[in-house]
């Protein structure tokens, strides 16, 4: 991701985020904070330059949700709503060969097959915009804003010895994420969802909501001396959050 590209997105953030302020100068105020939790299935990829043909991985991921509505304006209840989670997230590699056959690794005489999982904790801060009912009801929400990613382990999975994959027979040839690890350890970008809620008083809030994370950061170095030019995460979330009001 170049410098300018980058710009653009903390840009267009930003532009999301000034309607939410002035809706605060202006609209019918409120303070009301709930806290909850939530879990979820995570697909996900790395985009490579070269390129690596991938499958989509998956994994789960949950944690601790926040948030704070600060005010109504008009029919649009606007928010900050913030997340704690841990996320099993990674890429799978698609090993075929120029007939879009499995590869077979002449020592094992399996197909070849490749994952990494990565663990990580991320925290997204989202701006949320919701229409609907505001006390009890049915609400449908838009939400977007920064998510940072902290690395915490990661492991890897193949079924052929990695110092001796089949090459001849693969129609794509890039090899040297299989063993090189994570380099950049704190990841970044941008996370934008739609979803729906329903609200009782007495219950709480139910949110389902699916959710896309474009990485601005890569997981390795990618100045001109290194091998990868690119390597960023996309996230496709599905998510199931549960809050309950503290304050009113």
């Amino acid at each position: 991701m170049n410098r300018t590209t980058r710009i653009l997105a903390v840009a267009l953030f930003m532009t999301l985020l000034i309607p939410v302020g002035t809706m605060a100068q202006v609209g019918e105020h409120r303070s009301v904070f709930s806290i909850g939790a939530g879990g979820g299935y995570v697909m996900s990829n790395v985009g490579f330059t070269p390129k690596v043909n991938q499958k989509m991985y998956g994994g789960m991921m949950g944690g601790l949700a926040f948030r704070y509505v600060c005010e109504k304006y008009f029919n649009t209840i606007c928010s900050v709503q913030a997340e704690v989670n841990y996320a099993k997230i990674g890429w799978k590699e698609d090993i075929l060969d120029l007939n879009d056959s499995p590869v077979i690794n002449p020592q094992t005489g399996a197909a070849e097959e490749y994952s990494r999982t990565i663990n990580y904790i991320q925290i997204p801060v989202f701006a949320h915009l919701a229409w609907g009912k505001e006390k009890k009801g049915m609400q449908f929400f838009f939400q977007a804003g920064p998510q940072v990613g902290i690395w915490l382990s990661e492991s890897t999975e193949a079924s052929y010895d990695l110092s001796a994959p089949n090459l001849q027979d693969r129609a794509n040839r890039t090899v040297a994420q299989e063993t090189m690890p994570v380099e950049n350890k704190f990841d970044y970008g941008i996370a934008a969802g739609l979803g729906m809620e329903y609200s009782h008083p007495k219950a709480g809030h139910l949110q389902l909501e699916g959710r896309y994370y474009y990485g601005l950061g890569n997981i390795y170095g990618d100045s001109k001396k290194d091998y990868f030019g690119k390597s960023n995460f996309g996230n496709i979330v599905v998510k199931l959050t549960y809050l309950f009001d503290l304050t009113k």
